[in-house]
């Protein structure tokens, strides 16, 4: 049932904005994505598996964000400072990807541990959300890895593609930077692209990817 699962974690998200999430009644979510109580634990099994849903499903959401500012550019620098003004956005706008991506879970927040649930479970396997979730450091690390498969040409070599990952690092750490504390009136676009001059690695990161021809005037 996708859009019933959709509609739950949907109801779910908004319950945990207003209060914190002990004091999400899993009664009020079915009831607020319009399905019965036992088709909430159909789909989740427990509180905690639609907590571990939840998380997930938000992670998914910004690793997706990511792939779309890398997509909308031709110019690498434009690349990194749209994901890193996503980054931050992101961060800003949604109290679990800022959790996800400063390791800064309050008490008011599901519990970040998603562990395994047991081979038992009357969960789908395919409904699940097995496994422990990425620290900040590994969300950096994804974001940096998505970056290089795109910006990195084939044949690129091993001393440029490093010094794309770390150019890719520096945009994310310093978009994190600006989460707790806003830069000024450039904002984290002048911040990014006046690293990212400084840095080393610049002049790789404008090589890197390869131009695309002017088509031919008719």
């Amino acid at each position: 049932m996708p859009a019933a699962r959709e509609s739950l974690l949907d109801a779910a998200y908004t319950a945990l904005v207003r209060r914190p999430w002990s004091g999400v009644r899993m009664v009020d979510v079915a009831a607020a994505a319009g399905v019965s109580r036992q088709t909430l634990y159909n789909e989740f099994g427990s509180k905690d598996g639609l907590a571990r849903a939840l998380v997930r499903r938000e992670a998914d959401g910004y690793l997706a964000g990511v792939d779309r500012a890398l997509a909308g550019h031709s110019d690498p620098r434009d690349r990194l400072t749209a994901t890193a003004e996503w980054t931050t956005s992101a961060a800003r706008g949604n109290v679990l990807v800022r959790a996800m991506l400063t390791g800064c879970w309050s008490e008011r927040l599901p519990a970040p541990a998603l562990t395994a649930v047991p081979s038992t479970s009357a969960v789908p396997a395919q409904r699940r959300a097995d496994g422990p979730l990425p620290s900040p450091g590994d969300f950096v690390a994804l974001v940096r890895d998505r970056a290089v498969t795109l910006l990195a040409a084939p044949g690129t070599p091993r001393s440029d593609t490093a010094d794309l990952a770390r150019s890719c690092e520096l945009a994310v750490r310093l978009a994190l930077s600006c989460v707790a504390a806003p830069p000024g009136e450039g904002g984290v676009a002048d911040l990014v692209r006046s690293a990212l001059h400084r840095q080393a690695g610049a002049q790789t990161i404008s090589a890197l990817t390869p131009t695309t021809a002017a088509p031919p005037r008719r």
